[in-house]
């Protein structure tokens, strides 16, 4: 109650991010959450994902951020930048607004992992990111009353 989340997702790679949305938004109806205290806002890729969540952390009217986006490993490194900076950067946007921002970006070998992943019948990862979005909401709302 009283939580207020933005979801950022990712178009690369959509029929699977589109899974994980699926799942964080039925995980956030489970918990009760209010339809109008969560939005959703698209992003390129993965690679933008950083500077979209800390963008939104700033604005003071998030309790949380979750960051969605699959990237699959290659032939290339391309993989390791996009997964590595995303990564580095997510963690940054929190600690710099103190906004709880959550990596819910899949790095996998292949599209099977990732699918398996995403699928919100199966291991929801989408779902996983929302309500650890929630639990650190909760944590840093109690820490500072």
């Amino acid at each position: 109650e009283g939580l207020a989340i933005a979801i950022v997702a990712a178009r690369f790679n959509e029929p699977i991010v589109e899974q994980l949305i699926e799942g964080a938004m039925t995980t956030w109806q489970r918990l009760g959450g209010l339809p109008e205290s969560i939005e959703l806002h698209h992003v390129p890729g993965a690679f933008e994902l950083p500077l979209a969540c800390e963008a939104l952390a700033a604005t003071g009217s998030y309790s949380a951020i979750v960051a969605l986006g699959c990237v699959i490993r290659g032939d290339t490194a391309h993989f390791d930048f996009v997964a590595g900076e995303c990564a580095r950067g997510l963690m940054h946007a929190g600690l710099e607004t103190g906004v709880p921002v959550i990596f819910g970006v899949l790095t996998v070998e292949n599209e099977a992992q990732a699918q398996e992943r995403a699928d919100p019948l199966r291991m929801n990862k989408g779902g996983e990111a929302l309500e650890a979005a929630v639990e650190m909401a909760i944590l840093a709302r109690d820490s500072r009353e």
